[in-house]
């Protein structure tokens, strides 16, 4: 099998085309820096300001009951969730 016609590369071409190479490199790496800290201090940041506010749970307590006697409406306090009136409604009338 025989190589194509390729002209050889004089070496100092290729010497000058690895410094360029590796100066490239040496800036990737340190882009890649640049950009992992600029990420670790925004986050820094972030945590710093959610960490100023206090946050506080509440929980609601209501009755949930179901009325089997009348065909299975469930109330919650006084509102039926079919619609029809509550028993305290018709008592209220």
């Amino acid at each position: 099998m025989d190589k194509p016609n390729v002209p050889d590369v004089p070496y100092i071409v290729h010497e000058e085309a690895m410094v360029k190479l590796e100066r490239t490199i040496r800036r990737l790496w340190i882009l890649c820096i640049i950009m992992f800290l600029a990420f670790v201090i925004s986050n820094g940041i972030w945590v710093y300001y959610e960490s100023q506010w206090q946050y506080v749970e509440t929980t609601n307590m209501n009755e949930i009951t179901q009325d089997v006697q009348s065909d299975g409406d469930a109330t919650i306090g006084d509102i039926n969730i079919n619609g029809s009136e509550s028993k305290s409604d018709s008592e209220n009338k």
